[in-house]
Formats: C-alpha cells, structure tokens, sequence
C-alpha cells in the first residue's frame, strides 16, 4: 500500500520530483523550457503558458528587429495585468523573453506560438493578440511589418479573420497606412 502511495522506498523524492517535472514539460521548445525553469513555483501548464506569452510578446516587439525599453516595460506589464505575475518575475520574465527573441527568434517563433496554442483558450488568444498590439503600438504607429507580424500570429493561434478585425479595429488610429492616408487627404 505504501508503495502504492509513496513509490517504492529506494527512488529518492528528488529523482521523482525530477522525472515528473521532465514528464510534463516533454513536449516544450528549449525557449520555453527556459523561461519556465525560472518560474518552478507555479504549476507547470501555467508556467508554459506565461513562458509562450511572454515569448509571443517579444517576438511582436521584434518585428522591426528592435525591441525598444517601451516595449519590453508593456510586456511587463502585460503579463502583470493579466493576474500572470508579480512585477520582480514579470521583469524577469520579460527580459529573458525579449533575449530569446533577439537570439532564437526565427527558429522559435512558430513552434512557441504553436505551443501556446495548444494550451491556452480562445479568450486567451484574443487577450495575446490584443497585447501584442499594445506592445507594437509603443511608440503610437504600428507599421506595415508589425501589421504583418500580427497576421501570422493569429494565423498560427487559429483566430478566425473577424475576431483579428475587431481587435485591429481598437488599435485603427495606430496603424501606419491610416496614418499616411490621412497625410496624403490633408495635402
């Protein structure tokens, strides 16, 4: 019975420890592996899922190939607001993510937002994909490659068109083509 319940008295609690945590992390990217061993407090479907977040904010941050300190302090405070984080872990988590974008971006990018994908709600998709427009939107333009970025995104997140359109549709006044639009009426 106490085997049963215990496990067999030889194993030590640290090799079971180890082995479950390796079992429910197995099917991670090494980017989110890393990010999550900083967040070994939380369990461990929520930590892959703040881990894919913050990576997907990063990567919209690093669309035009810099992620500025504006943008890196919206991802904070994203992953703040959304009940994620505490702020101490939300700079963490932040700062290794906007590193893990500017090292690993491209080889990472589908496979982290995939990843999120498979563990995260509907809701939660439609939050990220508003966040990332919050962190594109950092120094108030949204430019065509970030337009673009946001795209794929919620290609790979299975958003349906509609459900982008109206979340673009906060973040109008915001997007480079209206403003240069507006430029070319007022002359």
């Amino acid at each position: 019975m106490f085997k049963n319940i215990f496990g067999p008295a030889s194993q030590p609690a640290a090799e079971k420890t180890e082995r479950a945590f390796t079992d429910a992390t197995a099917g991670e990217t090494e980017t989110v592996r890393r990010i999550v061993g900083r967040l070994e407090s939380m369990p461990p479907e929520r930590a892959r899922l703040v881990a894919s977040a913050a990576y997907i904010l990063a990567r919209a941050a690093n669309a035009d190939m810099n992620i500025t300190d504006e943008e890196t302090q919206l991802i904070e405070q994203q992953l703040q607001e959304r009940g994620m984080l505490d702020e101490p872990t939300a700079v963490l988590v932040a700062e290794m993510a906007r590193l893990q974008a500017r090292t690993v971006g491209d080889t990472e990018d589908y496979v982290v937002t995939r990843e999120f994908k498979a563990i995260s709600t509907m809701e939660e998709r439609h939050r990220l994909l508003r966040a990332c427009f919050l962190v594109m939107a950092a120094d108030d333009e949204i430019d065509a490659t970030e337009a673009w970025l946001v795209n794929r995104v919620a290609e790979e997140l299975d958003v349906e068109r509609a459900d982008l359109n109206t979340i673009r549709a906060e973040f109008y006044e915001r997007l480079s083509s209206v403003k240069a639009a507006r430029e070319v009426a007022q002359k």
